[in-house]
């Protein structure tokens, strides 16, 4: 499972040209998930971005995590990130098949939810525009692999 987090300063996913979700401060995040993710890998991911601190204290550091901000998540999945570009066109042999990434994503939804995290979504497997207005830039990739 791989999220690519950024800090933002508001969010938003069009469809058809028409607003589908939208946040102010907090994180876009995109996330892809791979064949041997499961609902351990999951929880385990939930609780890393529901810590994570990376929102700005009164100083300008990032010493806060997202609930102590009053910030949101704007969760869209995006199965990319799981590409193989070791060729000139990517593969995506190693994402994992779109039902059960979309059961592993209502999980993901569920679990941040659960940690009182204001969770607001793209719309899986659709085609959207997403409009992401940086805060810093900040951008941090959490991987599974890495846990």
């Amino acid at each position: 499972m791989i999220c690519l987090i950024q800090r933002v300063k508001s969010g938003k996913v069009l469809i058809d040209g028409k607003i589908y979700a939208k946040i102010g401060k907090g994180y876009v995040i995109l996330v892809g998930f791979y064949q041997d993710d499961n609902e351990n890998i999951v929880s385990k991911m939930a609780e890393k971005i529901a810590n994570l601190r990376i929102m700005a204290d009164e100083n300008g550091k990032m010493n806060f995590n997202l609930l102590q901000v009053g910030g949101e998540i704007l969760l869209v999945s995006q199965f990319t990130l799981c590409a193989d570009t070791s060729q000139r066109r990517p593969s995506f042999i190693k994402a994992l098949k779109e039902e059960e990434a979309k059961k592993l994503y209502q999980i993901l939804i569920k679990k941040l939810q659960e940690k009182n995290l204001v969770v607001k979504t793209g719309s899986f497997g659709n085609y959207m525009i997403v409009e992401i207005i940086n805060d810093g830039p900040v951008t941090i990739i959490l991987d599974s692999k890495d846990f």
